[in-house]
């Protein structure tokens, strides 16, 4: 049975609306309007963007490694229902979906039409 899951679990994966490397706008929260580049999705439905959600983290010196110390900011995840995808045509975020291509092949679109995967 763990066998079946894991393979379902990988397919789902493949078919996320929201992907590594996607161009997103965050739609709520106190990062709302600002723009970024997904960097990693999880599987808690959870994504981690470039320079949004960021988190103050303190960090000791390590003279080992050469590492200073102070306040750093951190990225932190947030979730995938608070961001879309960036259209760069309407210059605005876009639900996505997805249509069955005619020679069968599946691709992400956005609710206006076009698609995503260029």
């Amino acid at each position: 049975m763990n066998n079946s899951r894991s393979a379902s679990h990988a397919r789902i994966e493949d078919m996320n609306k929201i992907r590594k490397g996607d161009e997103i706008i965050v739609k709520t929260g106190k990062d709302k309007g600002r723009r970024g580049t997904v960097l990693e999705v999880f599987a808690d439905n959870r994504v981690l963007v470039e320079g949004i959600n960021l988190a103050k983290k303190h960090v000791k010196p390590n003279p080992n490694i050469g590492e200073a110390g102070g306040i750093k900011d951190h990225a932190m995840p947030m979730d995938i229902s608070n961001v879309l995808v960036f259209n760069p045509k309407a210059k605005k975020g876009e639900r996505v979906g997805f249509r069955v291509e005619k020679d069968g092949k599946k691709v992400r679109v956005f609710k206006s039409g076009e698609v995503v995967d260029i």
